[in-house]
């Protein structure tokens, strides 16, 4: 397929346009022309043969009455537009006066004028590649039994006219053509300026470069996109803020557990003890390995869900009694003199099943972390067309300032901990049309998902 630039397009739809416009006249045009030109030589020579018919003349004898101008030739009347010969003959041609007219078109004339019931009659024949139009009057109403008139004009006037029509026609679309240019330079300019400055606001981004905002002032066409492009702008302004807040929590996160290890590494190279043993060392340096690696899978598994925003999520059913046991179960002697309770085993919900069982997780190690003696993992149905996920913890409450933040990755809590955790749960909640909130609720914190009840699919 030939590419071609917005100038080329525009000038090629004007080409296209006149075209179009100018096929469908040479169609329409000759047909309408010819048969009204058609009608205009009949009336001539309708007109020329009422004059005769008409005029005054003594002679009772239609020879006298009916005497043609025979100056000009049958065939000489070809160059003249407008010229309208005649002939008179009787019954079965007995007698033929007027010009002469070859023989054969004399019996074509009388064939129709022999089986004409009317008193007048149109006809046409074609003569060596020429159109003869004739009209054939009977004249018994003038005294003149079994005699007809015919009164016959050439094609001329009607082929001089097209033509002179045609090249008027003609220069009529080549200066439409000419004026044309001038709104088509125009249109192209006027199309491209706002294209040409929003193609230089993404080369700016293209390098980076988003500070500068863009509003387009005008048309609304262009003023919706320069608003989408200023959205993007935004978003784009965003994330690269999430990124490099991203960058700089992830390698804080790693910087303490890496130094940590290579701490201790260097102190059982160097033969110096800082714990009792080898093996409490040792126990030191897995520990934080496994907080090193516990922080990558979150952050890959971040990373994933953002990713994971653009694909649709795999439903399947999901009975909240069997899930909540099931994470309970991996954190129930984690921290001594706590109880956990579940409540709504019953309710049945549709997701992702995996990420479900993380997001739990995520909720019940963050209650651990602060519930003094209970824990609570409850579902229910709330107002009949939503489901509310929760984990509750008898912990200290939050302030305002705490639950607009808890969400956000790598937000740092009141213990001074930094982490993803929580990050995860509003990403997890989202991708199945949710929303997580944080409240102080019962002498305690509760951490809620309020997911629609019909999200099957």
């Amino acid at each position: 397929m030939i590419s071609l630039n917005l100038s080329q397009r525009i000038w090629l739809s004007f080409a296209l346009l006149i075209l179009t416009i100018g096929l469908v006249i040479a169609i329409i045009y000759p047909l309408s022309i010819r048969n009204t030109l058609t009608e205009e030589s009949y009336q001539i020579i309708e007109l020329k043969q009422e004059e005769i018919l008409n005029q005054d003349n003594d002679s009772n004898a239609y020879g006298a009455k009916f005497q043609p101008d025979s100056s000009t030739g049958f065939i000489e009347r070809q160059k003249a537009a407008r010229s309208v010969g005649y002939i008179v003959f009787t019954h079965q041609l007995a007698k033929i006066e007027g010009d002469y007219v070859p023989k054969n078109v004399v019996n074509e004339m009388a064939k129709h004028a022999f089986g004409q019931h009317s008193i007048q009659g149109r006809y046409e024949l074609n003569y060596k590649d020429r159109t003869l139009f004739y009209v054939v009057r009977k004249l018994d109403d003038f005294n003149y039994p079994n005699t007809y008139l015919v009164s016959y004009m050439w094609d001329t006037y009607r082929s001089q006219m097209v033509s002179r029509l045609w090249s008027r026609l003609l220069w009529i679309l080549f200066m439409t053509g000419l004026i044309a240019v001038i709104p088509a330079l125009w249109l192209a300019r006027y199309l491209r300026s706002p294209l040409i400055v929003l193609g230089k606001k993404f080369e700016q981004i293209a390098e980076r470069n988003w500070k500068e905002p863009f509003y387009w002032q005008g048309e609304d066409e262009f003023r919706r996109l320069s608003h989408q492009f200023e959205r993007m702008r935004q978003n784009l302004i965003r994330y690269d803020e999430n990124q490099k807040t991203f960058i700089q929590h992830a390698s804080h996160e790693l910087k303490t557990p890496v130094m940590t290890i290579k701490s201790y590494a260097q102190s059982v190279k160097d033969g110096i003890m800082p714990k009792k043993s080898v093996g409490e060392m040792m126990d030191v340096i897995l520990s934080e390995a496994n907080r090193m690696e516990k922080r990558i899978q979150n952050m890959l598994y971040y990373t994933k869900l953002e990713a994971m925003k653009l694909e649709p999520v795999e439903m399947q059913e999901i009975q909240f009694g069997p899930l909540a046991e099931e994470v309970v179960e991996r954190f129930r002697f984690q921290k001594d003199g706590i109880h956990f309770s579940i409540k709504g085993e019953e309710v049945v919900f549709y997701g992702d099943r995996e990420q479900w069982t993380i997001l739990f997780d995520n909720l019940v190690q963050n209650a651990i972390r602060y519930a003094k003696t209970e824990i609570e993992l409850s579902a229910r149905v709330v107002g009949g067309d939503s489901i509310s996920l929760a984990v509750w913890n008898d912990g200290e409450l939050l302030s305002d300032e705490e639950k607009t933040r808890l969400f956000l990755p790598f937000r740092k809590g009141n213990k001074g901990q930094y982490g993803l955790g929580l990050a995860i749960v509003k990403q997890i909640a989202e991708l199945h049309g949710g929303r997580p909130i944080a409240k102080n609720a019962n002498n305690g914190v509760v951490f809620e998902v309020i997911l629609p009840i019909d999200r099957k699919k």
